[in-house]
């Protein structure tokens, strides 16, 4: 008996199979490929990779962040445009210092611009947000389970970090001191910060050339506000007190 082969083609059917392409190129019809790449809901996809990497930074977004700023958003133009640039590219991006006076929403905003980084769906994600004042509990001896250099060390290498309320701490020679490690750091090795003060930036002067009243440069030192004014954007925010008038 004769083998049997399975799926064979006779010659009859072979010719009529090769007419039936012949006919459909002389129509304009050509055969396409195969679409089998993964759509944007499989692995595999850029955009289904881009949405899970979003969805984990901003998990880390959220344990970073204190309940009340948790609906954060950014929405000064120049705040969004510098969050789009850490994502983008945070070696690059500089640094953020929102100035204003009490209640003007700097520490709104400042959450709001982590959050959008998080959003962006960066490929690593992580971020310190702290008060001067606790920075400072934190660095002295006893403050901290870790001690002063590792925990100076944890806040100068972390990728993100918010300082709020900078400049607001009683000054002294240690508190500068560790202000300015910890910013040098950070300048040194191009990682972004976001900072805010109720603070200006500088002062206006009266007609004699004296300053009105304090700034951050007074506050600081020179050597911390010099490294500051190479690579922070700056960002005067203005307005009446948020908190008094809600509601």
């Amino acid at each position: 008996m004769e083998p049997t082969t399975i799926g064979a083609v006779g010659p009859s059917a072979l010719a009529h199979l090769m007419g039936g392409i012949v006919q459909r190129q002389r129509e304009g019809v050509t055969p396409g490929p195969v679409d089998d790449l993964p759509v944007p809901e499989e692995p595999g996809h850029p955009e289904y990779h881009h949405r899970r990497r979003a969805a984990w930074a901003l998990g880390r977004w959220e344990t970073a962040t204190p309940p009340r700023y948790r609906r954060a958003d950014a929405t000064l133009p120049a705040v969004r445009q510098w969050a789009d640039a850490v994502a983008a590219d945070p070696h690059t991006a500089g640094s953020l210092l929102l100035t204003g006076t009490t209640g003007t929403g700097k520490t709104h905003e400042a959450y709001g611009a982590l959050r959008r980084i998080a959003a962006a769906g960066p490929c690593s994600y992580e971020v310190i947000s702290i008060t001067t004042a606790d920075m400072y509990g934190r660095l002295r001896p006893k403050g901290s389970d870790r001690g002063t250099e590792e925990e100076l060390r944890r806040l100068c290498h972390v990728p993100l970090l918010l300082l709020d309320d900078l400049g607001s701490a009683k000054a002294s020679e240690w508190t500068e001191e560790m202000t300015y490690r910890l910013i040098n750091e950070r300048y040194n090795a191009c990682r972004p910060s976001l900072y805010t003060s109720n603070l200006p930036a500088r002062a206006p002067l009266d007609e004699h050339g004296h300053a009105t009243g304090p700034d951050l440069t007074s506050a600081l030192g020179g050597r911390i506000t010099s490294r500051l004014s190479e690579d922070t954007r700056i960002i005067a925010m203005t307005g009446a007190d948020r908190r008094r008038t809600a509601g």
